[in-house]
C-alpha cells in the first residue's frame, strides 16, 4: 500500500488553531492555510505519537467532506454528581481503593482493585427528541453511563451539562468485562460482556484462581462467597424509556467470552461472536422482531473451501437450544449453580488422541482438552432437550463443541452488516493456535487440535484478517472468506512495527458506513507503534488511515453513527499513554466523533 507524506500537528497547536478540532488532528499551522488531510500517515515523532490524529477531508460515495475529530468526554470527567467510568457496588456506593482514591475503569489507574483496560464502546441514540450517548467500560466490575448531547445547527455535537448518570445493574448481579456494542434497529444499545468466567475452574480450584473473576468481588464489597460465575458472560441491551436508560442481560443468548453482538435487519438474528483461544461463532434467531428474551441459538460449523492466506469457507449452523431469558435468569440469580450441576466432566483418557471414557464427548475448546456430557439441569430426574438447552445457554461454547460445531477461532472481534450488497464483515485478531493445520507455530504445541474438529487450516498469521460473509434472504451467513490480511515482518521497522504499517494489525472492531463502499477497521495490536482506524473501500480495496491514537492506546469499537441530519464516526481511545512516564490526565479514555457529514 502506497505511503501517504502528510504534515501532522500535535494536539496544543490544533487547539489554538480551531475550536472546530476539539482535540487533535491533521492540519497546518496557524500562519498559513489549512492543508486538506485525507490520510493520516504513520505517526514518526514524538508529537505525533502522542495524539489523536485524524483526516480533515473524508471522501464517501464519490463526495468529498470536510470533518474534524472532535472530543465528547474522557474518563475521570464529573458532572451531575456522577464520575465518569468510575466504579460501584450493588449498594451504589463508589469502590474505593486502598488509599481511599475512587476506582476509573481507565486501564491505567484501576488497578490493582480490579483489573481490565476502560471505556469501550459508545452509541449515540436520539429518543423522544433528545439525543443520548451510551457508554460502557470493560473493566471486571463493568460499568455503563449516559449522557445526553446536543446538536448545533451544523451538526457539532457537545455535552449537555447535569445529564451524565451511572446505569444500575445491580439487579443483574453487576456487570462485567463490557467490551464492543451495537445500535440495535429498534434503537437500544446491546453491549456485551467478555471473558466469561470458568465455572468449572472456579468450582475446582475457588474463585481466586482467577485473579479476573476474584476482582469482581469489590461489587459486593470485597466479600468472594457473594461471587457466582453464572453471574457473568452474557450480553446486556439498554433501553432509554422515558428519558432513563433502562438495563438487563438476555440469558436466551448463551454465555461466552462475548465481543460483540450485532442485530440485522429483520430485528430477529442476532450475530456473536466469542473473543479467545479454540472459540466459536454464534447466531441467535428471537421469536418475535425487536424481543431478544426467548429464541434459538446456533453454533457455526466451518467447512474449508481454501488455505490460502486468510482462507474461505462454507458455514452451517447448528442447532444448541431453543430457550428463553426467563428460565436461565431463574437458575443464575438463585447464585448457588455450579459447574458440575450443568455439565459432567471426567478424566481425559488419552490427551494425545482425545480419547474419553464410553458416553462423553471430547471438546477442545478455550477451556482445553475435556470429556464432558450432559446432566439433569433442572432437576426433574431426566436429562433431556430441556437440560441441552440450559446447558448450551450457560455453557456455550461447551455445548457447541459437543455438538461438532467449530470452536478454534482465535479472537474473533467484530462484526458489521452491508444490507445494500448482503455482505457482512467480521474481524480476526489473529490467525494462530485453532485456526493453524496442527501445531501452533508462536505455541511449538499441537493442543490446540488435538481431538477436536481440526476444520480450520490456515497458516499463521500474527496480523490477523478482515472477512467477508454472504448472507442470504433469511439473515444466514452461508460463507466467509478472507478480504482484508495483515503482512507480519520479519523484524520491527524502524519506528516499532511487527506487521507492516500499511496492512492493518490484529484488527478489532468493524463498521460499515451505509450506502457507501467504505469498511471502518480498528486496531488492538501491539504490533503497531500507534493503533490505527482504516477506510477500507471493499469495491476498489483501497485502505486508507483515518485516524491513529496515542502510544499504548486500542482504538476500540469505531461505529458509524446517524444523528439528525449528520452522521459521524466515533472514535475511541482507550488506556492512552499507559506505559509512558506522563501525568494521569493524558492517561484517561477518550469517547470522540469524526465528522459532521451531512446525509443528504
Amino acid at each position: 500500500m502506497k505511503s501517504f507524506k502528510i504534515n501532522m500537528v500535535s494536539t496544543s497547536v490544533l487547539m489554538a488553531l480551531t475550536a472546530s478540532m476539539l482535540v487533535t488532528g491533521c492540519g497546518s499551522d496557524s500562519n498559513e492555510a489549512e492543508k486538506a488531510v485525507s490520510e493520516v500517515q504513520t505517526p514518526a515523532d514524538d508529537a505525533a505519537k502522542s495524539s489523536i490524529n485524524t483526516v480533515n477531508r473524508l471522501t464517501l460515495a464519490g463526495v468529498e467532506h470536510k470533518v474534524s475529530y472532535t472530543q465528547l468526554m474522557k474518563s475521570g470527567y464529573e458532572d451531575n454528581g456522577e464520575i465518569f467510568g468510575a466504579l460501584k457496588d450493588e449498594n451504589g456506593n463508589l469502590i474505593k481503593h486502598p488509599d481511599g482514591t475512587t476506582v476509573i475503569c481507565n486501564g491505567t489507574s484501576n488497578s490493582p482493585t480490579v483489573e481490565g483496560s476502560g471505556l469501550d464502546h459508545t452509541s449515540i441514540i436520539e429518543k423522544d427528541g433528545k439525543i443520548h450517548m451510551i457508554s460502557q467500560f470493560e473493566c471486571q466490575v463493568g460499568a455503563m453511563y449516559t449522557a445526553e448531547l446536543e446538536q448545533s445547527n451544523d451538526g457539532t455535537l457537545s455535552l449537555v451539562a447535569n445529564t451524565l448518570k451511572f446505569i444500575d445493574q445491580s439487579a443483574f448481579k453487576g456487570g462485567w468485562v463490557h467490551c464492543a456494542g451495537s445500535k440495535t434497529p429498534w434503537n437500544s444499545m446491546i453491549g456485551s460482556e467478555e471473558y466469561e468466567p470458568d465455572a468449572r475452574k472456579v468450582e475446582d480450584q475457588g474463585a481466586d484462581s482467577d485473579k479476573y473473576y476474584a476482582s469482581a468481588k469489590h461489587f459486593f464489597g470485597g466479600d468472594t462467597s457473594k461471587l457466582n460465575p453464572y453471574y457473568y458472560g452474557w450480553t446486556p441491551e439498554v433501553k432509554i424509556e422515558a428519558g432513563e436508560p433502562v438495563y438487563q442481560k438476555h440469558y436466551a443468548m448463551g454465555r461466552a467470552a462475548h465481543e460483540l453482538a450485532y442485530v440485522m435487519p429483520d430485528k430477529k438474528t442476532v450475530y456473536i461472536t466469542d473473543d479467545g483461544v479454540n472459540d466459536g461463532f454464534y447466531r441467535f434467531v428471537a421469536d418475535t422482531a425487536e424481543d431478544l428474551s426467548t429464541g434459538t441459538l446456533y453454533a457455526a460449523k466451518w467447512t474449508q473451501t481454501s488455505a490460502v492466506g486468510g482462507g474461505a469457507a462454507n458455514l452451517t449452523w447448528i442447532e444448541l437450544a431453543k430457550t428463553n431469558d426467563a428460565d436461565i435468569k431463574a437458575l443464575v440469580l438463585a447464585g448457588n449453580l455450579k459447574f458440575s450441576d450443568v455439565l459432567d466432566a471426567d478424566v481425559v483418557v488419552d490427551k494425545t488422541t482425545g480419547t474419553c471414557n464410553v458416553g462423553y464427548s471430547y471438546v477442545n475448546t478455550e477451556r482445553g482438552s475435556e470429556c464432558l456430557k450432559f446432566k439433569d439441569v433442572n432437576g426433574d430426574s431426566v436429562v433431556d432437550i430441556k437440560d441441552e438447552a440450559l446447558a448450551a445457554a450457560l455453557e456455550t461454547r461447551r455445548v457447541a463443541a459437543m455438538k461438532g460445531a467449530t470452536t478454534e477461532f482465535r479472537k474473533f472481534e467484530g462484526f458489521t452488516y452491508n444490507a445494500r450488497d448482503k455482505k457482512a464483515y467480521v474481524a480476526m485478531s489473529a490467525i494462530e493456535r485453532g485456526m493453524e493445520d496442527g501445531t501452533s507455530i508462536p505455541k511449538a504445541s499441537d493442543k490446540y487440535d488435538i481431538g477436536g474438529n481440526n476444520d480450520i487450516k490456515l497458516p499463521y498469521n500474527k496480523c490477523g484478517a478482515v472477512y467477508e460473509l454472504d448472507i442470504d434472504a433469511n439473515m444466514v451467513a452461508t460463507s466467509m472468506k478472507a478480504i482484508v490480511e495483515g503482512k507480519p515482518l520479519a523484524e520491527a521497522d524502524e519506528y516499532g512495527n511487527g506487521c507492516h504499517a500499511d496492512f492493518i494489525s490484529n484488527p478489532d472492531n468493524v463498521a460499515f458506513i451505509e450506502a457507501t463502499d467504505t469498511l471502518l477497521i480498528g486496531e488492538d495490536t501491539s504490533k503497531h507503534t500507534n493503533n490505527v482506524v482504516w477506510a477500507y473501500d471493499v469495491v476498489s480495496k483501497e485502505m486508507k488511515r483515518i485516524a491513529t491514537v496515542e502510544l499504548d492506546a486500542e482504538t476500540t469499537s469505531p461505529y458509524w453513527h446517524k444523528v439528525g441530519n449528520y452522521g459521524y464516526i466515533s472514535l475511541v481511545s482507550q488506556h492512552p499513554m499507559e506505559d509512558q512516564d506522563v501525568d494521569q490526565s493524558k492517561k484517561e479514555d477518550s469517547i470522540g466523533v469524526i465528522g459532521p457529514i451531512p446525509l443528504n
